[in-house]
């Protein structure tokens, strides 16, 4: 029988520093003379043309399974004569070995069904496909997405949406995709997410993504390096503790994998990166609360006076002492704050208060 589909605060920001010229690493195709000649040229094109990127005319034309560098980046920018947007938080990557990386994370293979957010010029959708999967690649920008879809046209295994993920139906999108690939056993098949994502939209898009346990099974991202690390740490009594732990942990089981330098990045930001994968667990694996709203209602609630004890903060669900006396029975302090309690605690004390009728509005 088919699975039944089911769905559920920080941004992180950065500076867009001045074009650079690519990063010498050993994974670079591009010999140091070849480097410098063109750079030069794109150099004093960009000089001219503030607003364009100018890759240099004598790059030859690859073919469509191409590993992605700095100037195969360049020259597709430039089809569109468009220059990375910072209110879109566009990084571009130039490392081809890192996208392999990120697609090997996730452990994608032949006839997977990979979701995809921000695909820019398609480098790690050409990854995803070399690895035999199905992309639906959800792009905000339209000359991005004019880029992927030019780039894939030959190809059946890459579907390009037009659309700001956040306000996607992106249940209805993998819905439809997993249907044409139900298994004789009738139980839909499980999709992956693997992405690049803009830094600003991670927290969104994890808070979107990790209740669709039903949907996806795995949830690689390329992440805000300080932010992956604060959001796979799951220790309580740290000053960087915050509901999204609460959260992530609910939902999935998080494991940092790699770090990513910035210098892979086109433009370079200001920050390094890393691939976080979140293993998502399917509902009957949950916590066991009553309501999952009511769960996240408390918590949220703690957190709001961060620095309160939990009788204090949670003093509009329950009276100071029943708070006390439900962390007693949970074998924490009476005085307890919220950084000091991990989601097996904070799971116990609301369903020790959750039979208090005050807390009934937020069922």
């Amino acid at each position: 029988m088919p699975r039944l589909l089911h769905s559920i605060p920080t941004t992180f920001s950065f500076s867009y520093p001045e074009i650079s010229p690519p990063p010498h690493t050993p994974n670079s195709r591009i010999t140091a003379a070849a480097t410098t000649a063109t750079t030069t040229t794109i150099s004093s094109k960009i000089s001219k043309a503030p607003r364009h990127i100018l890759a240099s005319t004598t790059l030859n034309t690859k073919s469509k399974s191409r590993e992605d560098d700095y100037y195969s980046t360049l020259e597709a920018l430039n089809s569109k004569g468009r220059f990375p947007r910072k209110s879109l938080g566009q990084h571009y990557m130039l490392n081809a070995s890192i996208n392999e990386e990120l697609v090997m994370a996730a452990n994608v293979k032949e006839g997977d069904v990979v979701l995809e957010i921000g695909p820019g010029t398609g480098s790690l959708t050409n990854v995803l496909v070399d690895a035999g999967a199905t992309v639906l690649a959800i792009e905000k920008d339209p000359y991005m997405a004019a880029i992927v879809r030019e780039r894939f046209a030959g190809s059946n295994r890459v579907e390009v949406l037009e659309e700001d993920f956040i306000r996607s139906h992106i249940r209805s999108h993998m819905s439809s995709m997993l249907a044409s690939k139900i298994p004789p056993d009738g139980n839909l098949p499980y999709a992956k997410v693997v992405s690049n994502l803009p830094f600003n939209i991670s927290t969104d898009v994890i808070k979107l993504l990790l209740p669709m346990g039903d949907i996806f099974s795995e949830v690689v991202l390329l992440l805000q390096d300080e932010a992956a690390l604060r959001l796979v740490d799951s220790s309580s009594k740290s000053s960087e503790y915050r509901p999204i732990n609460v959260f992530i942990n609910f939902y999935a089981d998080p494991e940092y994998k790699f770090k990513v330098p910035r210098t892979n990045f086109f433009p370079q930001p200001k920050v390094d990166a890393a691939v976080v994968a979140f293993r998502l667990k399917q509902i009957t694996d949950y916590p066991q609360v009553s309501t999952i709203k009511s769960f996240f209602s408390m918590v949220n609630s703690a957190f709001n006076g961060k620095r309160k004890m939990l009788r204090k903060s949670l003093q509009h669900i329950c009276s100071s002492s029943e708070i006390e006396a439900a962390l007693c029975s949970g074998g924490l302090p009476p005085t307890a704050r919220p950084e000091e309690l991990t989601l097996e605690d904070f799971v116990k004390l609301h369903n020790l208060i959750v039979k208090t009728p005050i807390l009934n509005h937020l069922e």
